[in-house]
């Protein structure tokens, strides 16, 4: 899998985190820009999703497994949707501190999928 494309999806997932637990801190519910946040992670999750589908569809292999990888790949790729419609149920601060939350576990799961490809070994 491509570095590039690993560093963006956690770095911008990271950046929706902040922001959105910053709302939480002040008490504010997600409002539109958040979801336009949302959207950008989310696009960016799914050209992941697509890249790694060429990549295996060229007959790259993940080193843990394939099966593995694509769960995996698809939590990543839902990750911040299902966060998205969760905060859309909650319209308190709380609806806030999922997204972020779901920023978080997206991020975390960039690091897995990174080494679940093989890269992580060092």
């Amino acid at each position: 899998m491509l570095d590039a494309v690993v560093i963006t999806v956690t770095v911008t997932a990271l950046l929706l985190a902040a922001w959105c637990g910053f709302a939480a801190y002040r008490d504010s519910p997600t409002k539109d820009w958040h979801f336009a946040g949302m959207a950008v992670v989310s696009l960016v999750a799914l050209v992941q999703l697509v890249i790694s589908v060429v990549q295996l569809a060229r007959g790259e292999r993940p080193a843990q497994g394939l099966a593995v990888f694509l769960a995996y790949q698809i939590g990543a790729a839902c990750t911040i949707p299902a966060a998205a419609f969760m905060s859309l149920a909650e319209r308190t601060r709380w609806g806030s501190a999922i997204v972020a939350a779901g920023g978080i576990v997206l991020a975390v799961l960039e690091l897995r999928l990174h080494e679940i490809w093989g890269n992580g070994r060092g």
